[in-house]
């Protein structure tokens, strides 16, 4: 599961990390890092997809956003007996926190 969890999040660290640096020109002396690659890059995606290079950004975040859910739904899969003894601890916790009124004594008596 480490593994799975490494390859997903390598490549969404490197390219989160390479879009940012990029986008904001922060190149520590690397072209890949310029403002003017990453226009390029997305230009020549965007000609490759007949789409303007403007949209490519918002798709490949849906895409890492629908990723990401999978890979928790299936981690979520993996270990449903572990969540579900979470959730019933936390359940019995709550109730129990609640205060009990015996009668109706012990309510109110404002009118």
């Amino acid at each position: 599961m480490k593994t799975f969890l490494i390859f997903w999040a390598t490549p969404i660290v490197l390219l989160g990390g390479w879009y940012g640096l990029s986008y904001n020109n922060i190149s520590f002396g690397y072209f890949m890092l310029t403002r003017q690659a990453h226009d390029m890059v997305f230009q020549i995606y965007g000609d490759i997809l007949g789409i303007p290079p403007e949209t490519i950004p918002p798709l490949v975040a849906r895409a890492i956003v629908f990723d990401s859910l999978f890979v928790f739904a299936i981690i979520a899969l993996r270990k449903r007996r572990a969540i579900a003894a979470w959730w019933r601890s936390r359940q019995g916790a709550s109730v129990s926190e609640a205060p009990i009124l015996d009668s109706a004594e012990s309510l109110s008596r404002a009118p």
